[in-house]
């Protein structure tokens, strides 16, 4: 099993607690990744992981982020020409934000079983597309599994 989380699962444990949907989504990433630990799940990383949590404004955040991730991750994925291509064929066809779209075509050209991410447009979107990865919020997994 491969599993790849997008940059606001690695986000989720280190915003704001008191929202429960942010506490419960947090919980369910942290149960999912240690999970992965204890069986041999891969949790795949990417590039375009790497550029988004450098983007975080808040250093502190960043850091912590960043060693959470590098922590998780079994294997990171670099850019090649099916990403950049697959991305860009994205978005001809799909409503979806351009690093989500990089997000995807990783998980994707990664033969990545789940992508989980937060984000409820970028599920709903993906849902429509015709691929083998399955992009669902860490929650809902988490209940999928248990």
């Amino acid at each position: 099993m491969l599993i790849y989380l997008d940059n606001c699962c690695y986000n989720r444990p280190f915003d704001d607690q008191t929202q429960e949907r942010i506490h419960m989504e947090s919980e369910a990433v942290l149960a999912i990744i240690g999970k992965c630990k204890k069986s041999k799940c891969k949790i795949i990383g990417s590039a375009a992981l790497d550029f988004e949590i450098e983007r975080v404004c808040d250093f502190v955040k960043k850091e912590r982020v960043k060693t959470f991730y590098d922590q998780t991750i079994s294997e990171k994925i670099d850019y090649n020409e099916n990403i950049l291509r697959f991305a860009q064929e994205l978005s001809t066809y799909a409503n979806i934000r351009m690093l989500d779209r990089f997000h995807l075509s990783f998980a994707v050209n990664s033969l990545t079983n789940i992508l989980l991410t937060t984000d409820d447009k970028f599920e709903k979107a993906v849902s429509k597309l015709n691929i083998k990865t399955k992009v669902m919020n860490p929650l809902k997994y988490l209940m999928e599994v248990i």
